[in-house]
């Protein structure tokens, strides 16, 4: 019975160690490279559709945010970024449609058609702010996701210096479908992605070379 309870205590001593190590990690991960609160543009990343084309929860959420961040005057403009990575539906004209709906003339949203992840999402939209003449961007994404979207604009300012722009992150809501495991298994699996970029590094493509 004590080589139990000692066996118990050890293993629960390294999950608790770990997840500090985990949580910690995300946690440290800066979120913006300026102080500044008014940008050129908004960008709100992609995410899938539902099958039937509708707004998922968190596409849903996203746009909204970036509705209200346009509405309150942060950028006179919204990039929405998002190929169709998932389903046949075009993230970004799936949003910028919901958007449209909500208020936002669609003078002011500019369709990223193209992406297929992430890092995409920051190269297509940095290659239209570079367009616009645009060179700072409030950048909108689930509240676990804004880790790696850090991690990722960090690396591209440093390994894309014409294509560098100012930038902060920007949570949107919870969908109010997600229960709290859902929340939980989310950020654990971005943070665990997140400790793996910042040991390994990101894997060399066009799109974030590798620093020579």
């Amino acid at each position: 019975m004590k080589l139990f309870r000692q066996t118990f205590f050890v293993l629960f001593l390294c999950v608790w160690i770990f997840a500090l190590v985990l949580y910690g990690n995300f946690l440290t991960i800066a979120r913006h490279n300026t102080a500044a609160t008014h940008f050129d543009t908004i960008v709100v990343l992609g995410t899938p559709s539902r099958l039937d084309g509708t707004p998922s929860p968190e596409q849903r959420e996203r746009v909204l945010e970036g509705v209200r961040e346009y509405k309150a005057g942060v950028a006179s403009h919204i990039i929405m970024t998002g190929g169709a990575a998932h389903n046949h539906f075009v993230e970004a004209h799936s949003m910028a449609q919901f958007a449209a709906s909500q208020g936002v003339p669609p003078a002011d949203i500019v369709e990223e058609a193209q992406a297929q992840n992430t890092i995409q999402n920051i190269f297509y939209s940095a290659q239209i702010m570079r367009q616009q003449r645009w060179s700072s961007a409030e950048v909108i994404s689930s509240p676990y996701h804004l880790g790696r979207t850090s991690l990722i604009l960090m690396a591209f300012n440093h390994r894309q210096p014409s294509l560098n722009i100012d930038w902060s992150t920007h949570p949107s809501g919870w969908p109010d479908e997600y229960a709290i495991y859902h929340k939980i298994v989310l950020y654990s699996v971005e943070s665990w992605r997140c400790l793996q970029l910042r040991f390994h590094g990101f894997p060399s493509s066009r799109f974030l070379p590798q620093p020579a």
